[in-house]
């Protein structure tokens, strides 16, 4: 299954969804099960690292990793099996692309699958905040992609 992550600049949400996703699959023995990717809306920030304070707040819960932003573009709606917004606004942007039903289906939000989520589904961006917003984010991010990752297994969600 191919699956990508999409946020806008492809830095901080996006990036740790796709590699905490791959980790809990790695974790599950599931590795190569999955394609995992992940874009970003906007082009501000393609081909840089990810944002150096998403990988500390990572590094202190003992999680590392890498990766390089990319765009994502109206191709990767028929790329992938399934398409992982992080917030309302980047959905609004992928439904813009969308030609047909089949794409529009294949477009979620990561937080329909946090256990804790209270009826807001935006994984909140912590780009101009503290550091309890990384915190925040990657608490929310970890929970969705476990979530994610069930609801998949256990034929729950079938995209």
């Amino acid at each position: 299954m191919k699956i990508c992550f999409v946020c806008q600049g492809n830095i901080i949400r996006s990036p740790l969804a796709e590699n905490m996703f791959r980790h809990l699959a790695e974790e599950a023995g599931l590795s190569g099960k999955y394609q995992l990717e992940s874009a970003g809306t906007s082009a501000y920030h393609v081909g840089q690292a990810p944002d150096k304070r998403m990988r500390q707040a990572a590094a202190e819960h003992g999680f590392h990793y890498t990766g390089r932003a990319r765009q994502f573009w109206r191709e990767d709606l028929d790329k992938y099996d399934l398409i992982l917004v992080m917030d309302q606004n980047n959905r609004r942007i992928l439904e813009s692309m969308v030609q047909n039903s089949p794409q529009k289906n294949k477009i979620h939000m990561l937080r329909e699958f946090d256990a804790q989520g209270s009826g807001d589904l935006d994984v909140p961006d912590p780009y101009y905040g503290g550091v309890e917003g990384f915190e925040a984010t990657f608490q929310i991010v970890t929970r969705s992609c476990e979530g994610l990752l069930e609801a998949l297994e256990s034929g729950r969600f079938t995209p």
